[in-house]
């Protein structure tokens, strides 16, 4: 689809979708947090989003807000160029797995639906990104996840990661070093109701890590 509205109205609609997966509704707070900006600028553009004809939020104050189906459209759009970008600018351009991200930011509202056509036909009509989230089909279809957050994995318990979040360039740098990107083979070991921290073996590089819950909690795993 050709998407009618503003590359700020793109941004709102994805961290909107990226807050509601797993919540029915997300607060002006979280979406001011994720953008940076403050919770009177996040109201005011909710009800201009909400005002539209058709509406792309469903907004009930002191409720959150809500993706309504025209919204979660846009963002599933936006949230489709973005992952195609990531995994075209590392594999056929070279850009490094912490790179992409902020690169595929800017792409994403200018690219054109061909172009979009384009960059999946060359890398073969991925159905998973660079991070291992899924890429929303062309049909704006995206299959229901079923692994786990490691953060909530404890000691005995093995398994695949599935994905990592894609929006911390450090972060990213840390979990390639240490062999914690998709496709790797984990062990919980032991767990700290303290601190909860995990102590992880990562079987191909043989080596045990302790991972404390900022980290545990951008992970994701397929159970074994």
């Amino acid at each position: 689809m050709e998407s009618p509205v503003s590359e700020r109205v793109e941004d709102y609609l994805k961290v909107i979708y990226s807050l509601t997966t797993e919540d029915e509704r997300a607060s002006t707070g979280e979406i001011a947090r994720v953008l940076q900006i403050s919770p009177a600028s996040v109201t005011d553009m909710i009800q201009r989003l909400a005002a539209e004809n058709p509406p792309l939020v469903d907004y009930r104050k002191h409720q959150g807000v809500g993706l309504t189906e025209e919204g979660e459209k846009v963002a599933l759009e936006t949230l489709r160029h973005h992952r195609l970008l990531e995994l075209f600018l590392h594999e056929l351009l070279g850009y490094s797995w912490d790179q992409v991200h902020e690169e595929a930011d800017r792409l994403e509202h200018v690219i054109s639906e061909y172009f979009e056509e384009r960059i999946s036909e060359v890398l073969g009509d991925p159905e998973k990104g660079l991070y291992g989230e899924p890429i929303p089909s062309e049909e704006l279809h995206v299959p229901v996840r079923e692994d786990i957050c490691l953060h909530d994995m404890r000691p005995g318990q093995r398994g695949v990661i599935q994905s990592v979040k894609d929006d911390d360039p450090g972060l990213l740098q840390y979990l390639q070093t240490n062999g914690l990107v998709p496709g790797a083979r984990i062990e919980v070991l032991d767990y700290s109701p303290y601190d909860n921290n995990l102590h992880i073996r990562v079987k191909e590089h043989d080596q045990e890590i302790v991972l404390g819950a900022a980290v545990t909690a951008q992970i994701f795993v397929d159970l074994q």
